[in-house]
């Protein structure tokens, strides 16, 4: 199986219409959507999503602020995916972010910073499985030969 990677728009840049362009840069890379799902997200599930931050001072804005809307949960597939796919996103902290970066185009604030990427192949794989449990779509497509070697 190729690369997978985990990627949430968040309330934020749902709101902000931002959907089909991120959606477009991800294609546009040479990346496959393989799952995708619209969702309010239940406090309880953002919780186990952020489990890793709990500790953290920021864990409750957090929470709340993803369960403020609804986001876009994506599963992407392609070669290096998971690290290529976090340069696109930018830095967590977008006035770190470089302009051509989903963050250093669309966002100001940290707290605000329009969308989730996993940081590992493990981290991936684990917020896949907690996202979509039936797994990905299995498709492949046509173009595949014209991006890959």
């Amino acid at each position: 199986m190729a690369e997978q990677t985990f990627i949430m728009i968040k309330p934020d840049g749902v709101q902000r219409g931002l959907v089909g362009e991120i959606i477009s840069r991800f294609e546009k890379k040479g990346f496959y959507l393989k799952g995708l799902k619209f969702v309010n997200v239940e406090r309880a599930f953002a919780e186990k999503h952020y489990a890793d931050l709990s500790a953290k001072p920021f864990f409750s804005g957090l929470v709340d602020y993803i369960i403020s809307g609804p986001v876009v949960a994506m599963i992407w597939e392609g070669k290096n995916v998971v690290t290529t796919g976090r340069k696109i996103i930018g830095a967590t902290n977008p006035a770190q972010s470089e302009p051509g970066t989903i963050r250093g185009d669309f966002a100001i604030d940290i707290g605000r910073n329009v969308i989730h990427g996993s940081d590992a192949v493990e981290s991936a794989n684990k917020e896949i499985a907690l996202w979509f449990p039936e797994g990905a779509a299995n498709w492949e497509s046509s173009l595949h030969s014209w991006i890959y070697e």
